[in-house]
């Protein structure tokens, strides 16, 4: 292994290791030391790469950004009804919440330290959904009366209560949650002409893979639901084979 590919490593594990203390103990609380402890490394290792913890923070904020918003770039430029991939992008950022403590710990901190932040992860999410409905209504998806401006409130306000409900109990985040809130919303939002043809379950199969958890994935750094265990997150520069498919096990946010 290169000098480069075990930097990149430890930087990765940092990363993670900050993630999971900023997720259980918040920003204030976590320390460089436990940090650092729990990648398995030095404090000197820690200072290398990162200047202070605000500097950490910083690291994980940008990588759950990077995985987001590539989730919400997926389905807003991909195939299909504009509902249809509304519907499916929901799920999909679910999953990635789901297994990316990176993620997760990000939307956390960005929260806690909105007044101080520069980078806005709920926009990317805001601008997706706008985006869909907006597409919608040119296709002729929407029922009459249904507007973009309006449904998108009650969309963002639904997806964004499911997340912070699911930091306590991660089945917020199951599939069947929100199939019932799609269930209660789309015979209201969408055209009669597409009555039975919407799945709110989602359209994609239930074990894909979110985007930025795979090889070719943006870079955070993961974990299940359950165990909550390291996956990657993003290196700053090339990386060999084995550094890459670390830092792709990884995983816009719901706010």
């Amino acid at each position: 292994m290169t000098k480069q590919d075990r930097a990149v490593r430890t930087r990765l594990a940092l990363i993670r290791s900050a993630a999971e203390q900023f997720e259980a103990r918040g920003y204030v609380r976590a320390s460089l030391a436990e940090i650092s402890a729990g990648a398995g490394v030095s404090s000197g290792a820690l200072h290398f790469h990162f200047a202070n913890k605000a500097a950490v923070a910083e690291a994980v904020e940008h990588a759950a950004e990077q995985a987001l918003r590539e989730a919400a770039a997926r389905h807003r430029d991909g195939d299909g009804g504009a509902l249809q991939r509304l519907v499916d992008v929901t799920h999909h950022v679910a999953r990635l919440l789901c297994a990316d403590v990176v993620v997760r710990a990000g939307l956390r901190l960005n929260a806690e330290q909105a007044a101080g932040r520069v980078r806005d992860l709920r926009r990317e999410w805001r601008e997706c959904v706008q985006g869909l409905l907006a597409e919608a209504e040119r296709g002729g998806e929407l029922a009459t009366g249904v507007t973009p401006q309006r449904t998108s409130a009650v969309v963002l306000a639904a997806t964004t209560g499911i997340e912070v409900l699911a930091r306590e109990d991660d089945g917020w985040l199951a599939r069947p949650s929100l199939t019932d809130l799609w269930q209660l919303l789309l015979p209201s939002l969408a055209a009669p002409c597409l009555a039975g043809r919407l799945d709110p379950a989602g359209s994609e199969a239930v074990g894909s893979q979110p985007a930025g958890s795979g090889p070719e994935g943006s870079g955070s750094v993961g974990s299940g639901p359950s165990g909550r265990g390291p996956a990657g997150s993003g290196p700053a520069g090339p990386a060999g084979p084995g550094v890459r498919a670390e830092a792709g096990r990884v995983g816009l946010a719901l706010r």
